[in-house]
């Protein structure tokens, strides 16, 4: 071998002694693209496919609400506070109008209203449908009702509706008396007048919404919260007649010997039976061995058999007033007598009593879970009418001359003070007066200033039980008052009028009022009219006869 050749080998065996002595050159490793889809998408791996895996982020709850959702629904929506989105798409919850499958529903109930002194009670469906067209009357509604009422409307144009605020409603209805309105049911206020819509009324009782026009389907879904089923719960409602004289004597005593001691209120008796409170202000006294009924009787001291207690059993009442200045015309005797007599029946009584406690206090009575109190009063007398400390029965005293009365005083002020503890312990009040008689509708100034003192206290009702002929009524505050209803069962078919000496048949007239109440709040007032027929008996008036009627009533009101 030769020098050279010995040169290379060496080279050759110390380059492999050196190339063992360090590792191998490293390669970076494989990674395989990352591929995302949805939020709801597992993620993929490829080439190699990876295991599914869910995301642990949670969607935030989202609400959306129709234009058509009416204030109080969209409250009960938004008290369980969860943020409100612009637009379905960006919703996880929806409370939209007319539904076709979401698992909540609520029906919900309009009304066809106008300003309380409107004479006429009620229009067509066909009718209501040309006023939302522009002919003839105009229809006033909210931007939320009239997005509700399109989808009852549908097709038809809407060139009659006009929009308003909540708040401007009412106003605006009172300024221009042609126009209606469609509200809410919870909506409805004193100051309006319900319209019935082919005869029918959702303040009444019997009202069934299943052929009712006026209502709508409100759906909620994707909550796990629920809404209001309805905006009228007809276990809620209560209606409260309050009527004027009673007074079963003379020819219309008679009438009841003759036709039966329930004649009087065969025309009238539903009226009564159908409100969940029937009042009823009796002035006279039952008396054993009470004489046959005169007609014809001058002598103004009066009586009733006890067996015409079952025309007041027959109309389901429910009160009764004693203010009436003929309570103790039969004596002591008598007067408890009957005061025992309601006891039996379990009609609370107001306004009169054993004693002087026991006329001022006031009747309570409990419907629809809502409390109602009863207290009245009589500032006429004469003095032996009216009940004492010393336990003489009569009818509770108030005003300027009654004796015991506090001094440095008007009188009323044990009466005051009771409707406000009355109403601080949550009672509705009805405060009631059996007041001086006047043949006319206008209240006097006088007048005016006790039954407003009354309202001031706290009353929601003030009515004067006393007037044979009716009186005047007004809005004063959030109260009602109506200055005098005129006879319910007495037999004045005409008067001669102490004023002028001019004879008169208005004593027919009368008003039966029927208070509506719901969920503790005083909704409205329907005021029913009669005409006495044949002594005894009242009717409801005709059209013409009520047209005429309230169109008089609502001049002396000042409407």
């Amino acid at each position: 071998m030769t020098r050279r050749s010995l040169f290379l080998l060496s080279i050759l065996l110390l380059s492999i002694v050196l190339s063992a002595c360090f590792p191998p050159t490293t390669q970076p490793p494989h990674t395989p693209a990352l591929v995302t889809q949805t939020a709801s998408a597992a993620a993929t791996v490829t080439p190699s496919p990876l295991p599914t895996v869910q995301p642990t982020a949670t969607q935030t709850p989202a609400l959306w609400i129709a234009p058509a959702i009416p204030e109080k629904l969209r409250a009960a929506a938004l008290q369980h506070g969860i943020s409100v989105v612009e637009t379905k798409q960006e919703a996880t919850i929806w409370l939209d109008v007319n539904p076709t499958s979401q698992p909540q529903t609520s029906e919900w109930i309009y009304a066809l209203v106008a300003a309380f002194p409107t004479v006429r009670d009620g229009v067509t469906f066909q009718e209501l449908q040309a006023a939302w067209s522009g002919k003839p009357a105009s229809l006033l509604m909210t931007p939320s009702t009239y997005e509700a009422m399109k989808t009852i409307f549908a097709g038809q144009p809407d060139s009659g509706v006009q929009f308003v605020s909540d708040e401007g409603l009412t106003a605006a209805l009172w300024q221009n008396r042609t126009s209606w309105a469609i509200v809410p049911f919870e909506q409805i206020n004193p100051k309006l007048k319900v319209l019935e819509l082919d005869g029918v009324s959702p303040l009444r009782k019997e009202f069934s919404p299943a052929s009712y026009p006026l209502k709508v389907t409100f759906g909620l879904s994707g909550a796990d919260f629920s809404l209001p089923s309805t905006n009228r719960d007809p276990n809620r409602l209560v209606t409260l007649l309050m009527s004027g004289v009673t007074a079963l004597v003379r020819a219309t005593a008679l009438k009841m010997e003759l036709n039966g001691n329930t004649y009087p209120a065969q025309d009238v008796r539903d009226w009564f039976l159908e409100a969940d409170i029937a009042h009823i202000s009796n002035e006279i006294p039952f008396a054993v061995g009470c004489p046959y009924p005169n007609p014809n009787q001058r002598r103004l001291i009066f009586c009733s058999d006890p067996k015409y207690i079952e025309l007041l059993e027959s109309i389901g009442t429910d009160v009764v007033e004693l203010t009436g200045n003929h309570f103790q015309d039969w004596g002591k005797e008598a007067t408890l007598y009957t005061l025992e007599m309601y006891r039996e029946r379990g009609w609370p009584y107001f306004g009169g009593g054993a004693n002087l406690a026991d006329a001022q206090k006031a009747a309570i009575l409990e419907r629809g879970g809502m409390k109602f109190a009863f207290i009245g009063c009589n500032p006429v007398g004469p003095q032996f009418a009216w009940a004492r400390a010393d336990g003489w029965p009569g009818a509770a005293p108030c005003g300027a001359d009654w004796p015991g009365k506090p001094k440095g005083g008007t009188g009323y002020e044990w009466m005051t003070s009771e409707i406000a503890r009355l109403k601080a312990e949550g009672y509705i009040v009805i405060a009631t007066f059996q007041y001086f008689e006047y043949y006319s509708p206008d209240p006097r100034p006088w007048q005016q200033a006790d039954f407003r003192r009354m309202a001031e206290a706290g009353a929601t009702i003030v009515s004067g039980s006393q007037a044979h002929y009716s009186q005047a009524m007004e809005f004063y505050g959030e109260s009602f008052i109506h200055y005098g209803l005129g006879n319910l069962f007495f037999d004045q078919m005409g008067y001669d009028n102490p004023s002028n000496g001019k004879r008169t048949t208005n004593t027919r007239r009368a008003f039966i009022t029927r208070h509506v109440f719901y969920d503790g709040q005083y909704l409205g007032t329907e005021l029913l009219t009669t005409m006495l027929e044949d002594y005894a008996r009242p009717r409801p008036m005709t059209p013409e006869e009520r047209a005429a009627f309230l169109e008089e009533y609502f001049r002396a009101s000042g409407w």
